[in-house]
């Protein structure tokens, strides 16, 4: 159903935090996780909130991504005895946490998932020094940056508006006093919320925003399938990695406990190396870079949501989630499989057919 709460002096914040503090007095919850803004500074990071007291510190609004909320879902729901815990989350973040319920390293059981439009998000660093200048809300538009203001995976991004969500906080094409959220059934009555219709022009500014951003997405696939259309081009798209392993740190899909590249088997013998480099004439350290990424687009490309994570944490500026984003979009076509589309859909890695892989290489 929908619902609206109404916003006192502008403070739309304020009413989400209304909204949060309902979730935690229903009973249904024993926590919520929620980016905090902290006391001291402009920093907003995520935190698992017991009191109803540090809600008064929660801004799920500020349109910044540190880390991806699904794997801390999963550090929390992994195994028994579990919390139940309301999770206010993107729609990445639902995707991937979808996706990681689906190979067993979350669990949905007890979970109450709060999603919230996203209009996009800053770099950590750039975050900061907008909030410093009061010109990182994104509160009033649908389209209220420029090109490349953004984290690239957000400009990208095709899916704004939180799937599978049981409370969906409407902030795309929203321009009324009143906080317009969705709920399901069971939180209808929880909420304290006044029966409402959904926004307009919500249906019309999604439209335009889902538009400009796949037209986009379009052009990176485009241009990044020319910067790896050969082995030696490939090499070059990751010629600066130090093979720091940031970008499948901070991957909230990738989850192996034990990496096969942080084993002995790359910790190669100084001779070995010597001899690479006398039957080359060069070797490149640190080595094993391009079979790094390699591996990884092989691994998690039925998997990956786009949430640009890894881009992010690349120190040396690496579009690692773009060339990632266009190799998933290939394989995930191939398995006609949508990564973080449904709970019920099995995994592309999880399924045999008989039949599978047919079609590969046909226009």
């Amino acid at each position: 159903m929908n619902g609206t709460l109404t916003i006192e002096n502008g403070d739309t914040l304020g009413a989400v935090r209304k909204v949060l503090r309902a979730v935690l007095a229903s009973g249904a919850v024993d926590a919520i996780l929620v980016p905090l803004r902290h006391p001291a500074g402009d920093a907003v990071t995520p935190a698992l909130v017991k009191d109803p007291a540090k809600l008064d510190l929660a801004d799920p609004l500020a349109p910044v991504l540190p880390v991806s909320g699904a794997r801390l879902v999963s550090m929390l729901t992994w195994r028994a005895p579990r919390p139940r815990v309301a999770a206010v989350l993107r729609n990445c973040e639902i995707r991937a946490l979808v996706e990681l319920v689906k190979l067993q390293q979350a669990s949905a059981e007890g979970l109450t998932i709060i999603g919230i439009d996203c209009l996009g998000t800053y770099e950590v660093q750039d975050y900061a020094r907008l909030a410093k200048t009061g010109t990182s809300d994104l509160s009033g538009s649908a389209d209220p940056v420029t090109l490349g203001s953004l984290r690239p995976a957000c400009l990208m991004c095709e899916h704004p508006a939180p799937t599978l969500a049981d409370i969906t906080i409407h902030r795309i094409g929203v321009e009324s006093a009143a906080l317009s959220v969705e709920t399901k059934p069971e939180w209808a009555g929880k909420l304290g919320l006044t029966d409402g219709d959904a926004p307009a022009a919500r249906a019309a500014a999604l439209q335009k925003l889902v538009a400009g951003r796949t037209a986009y997405r379009d052009s990176v696939f485009a241009d990044m399938a020319e910067k790896t259309a050969s082995p030696a081009a490939l090499a070059d798209l990751f010629s600066v990695c130090l093979r720091c392993h940031n970008c499948m740190t901070n991957c909230p899909i990738c989850y192996c406990k034990t990496c096969f590249f942080k084993t002995e088997v790359f910790d190669h013998e100084p001779m070995q190396i010597l001899n690479w480099a006398e039957r080359k004439g060069a070797t490149r350290l640190p080595s094993d870079t391009v079979l790094f990424h390699l591996t990884r687009l092989n691994h998690m490309s039925t998997s990956c949501v786009g949430c640009g994570l890894c881009t992010s944490a690349c120190p040396v500026g690496i579009p690692v989630g773009a060339a990632l984003r266009t190799v998933a979009a290939r394989t995930q076509k191939v398995f006609d499989y949508e990564a973080g589309r449904s709970f019920d859909e099995t995994p592309p890695v999880k399924t045999f057919k008989v039949e599978e892989l047919q079609v590969v290489g046909e226009k």
